[in-house]
């Protein structure tokens, strides 16, 4: 799967990674839905930070259309709120 990090490139995130990203994207809904702007800074951070790790980054020239879009690290609850779909950030 092909991720966009906003504001940083793309990633190609294998398949077998998403259950790990879906658990830490379910945590970043329920920081977002209590308005715990603490629990929501440490859970974006955290599935950036898990993206960033086993995704491996595309040239910067890359075409590929991103399957996927993630917010920056310093947005803000209310743009990620605006962001989320039925499922989340990341689809199951």
């Amino acid at each position: 799967m092909i991720v966009r990090l906003m504001g940083e490139g793309q990633l190609d995130v294998a398949d077998g990674e998403l259950s790990s990203l879906n658990t830490l994207d379910s945590e970043l809904e329920s920081a977002i839905e209590s308005g715990d702007e603490t629990a929501f800074r440490a859970a974006l951070r955290a599935l950036l930070d898990n993206v960033r790790k086993v995704g491996k980054p595309l040239p910067a020239d890359s075409l590929e259309p991103s399957e996927l879009i993630l917010p920056p690290a310093d947005a803000h609850i209310d743009e990620v709120r605006a962001m989320l779909g039925d499922e989340g950030l990341i689809p199951d």
